[in-house]
């Protein structure tokens, strides 16, 4: 059996419902795209997780569907910032204490403001990082937004 990370064990301290699911990682490999095609889940219901800065608010996260771009400017208005940019992908492990194509929402080192894009809600489960490259989790998005007390939000580019 596989090791649990650390978004597991909090989706079950929480008594959240989840699942896993493992697949083959090769080394380039990254994106949205390829996680759809190596677990055979629609990329309708593959998200990612971006970690962004805010002029006002510092670090904030934004969990999209994995083959949309984030709205800088939608993501700002949601958070109470003017503008929020990306954090560099060097930094994002510092950060959140995930590597690049592993970063989770949930179990990271510090507790930051979750935007959960709208796209979320239209389906009953939702895949997401388990905070390892060649692991998701499986769950709703009414889960997720409770382990990340996230809220929701359309910050999506249209």
């Amino acid at each position: 059996m596989a090791k649990k990370t650390n978004a597991a064990r909090k989706l079950d301290q929480l008594k959240i419902s989840y699942s896993l699911h493992h697949y083959a990682v090769e080394k380039e490999e990254r994106g949205a795209i390829a996680v759809a095609e190596k677990t055979g889940q629609p990329i309708e219901q593959i998200f990612k997780t971006l970690v962004l800065s805010g002029d006002k608010t510092g670090v904030i996260v934004a969990v999209i569907r994995g083959d949309r771009e984030v709205h800088l400017k939608a993501l700002a208005k949601a958070s109470g910032n003017k503008k929020v940019e990306m954090v560099p992908l060097k930094e994002v492990l510092g950060i959140t204490g995930y590597v690049r194509g592993g970063c989770s929402p949930i179990g990271m080192k510090k507790n930051f403001p979750v935007f959960i894009d709208e796209e979320a809600f239209e389906h009953a489960q939702i895949f997401i990082s388990a905070g390892l490259r060649g692991t998701q989790i499986c769950l709703s998005a009414e889960g997720l937004m409770q382990a990340t007390d996230g809220r929701r939000a359309s910050v999506v580019e249209a």
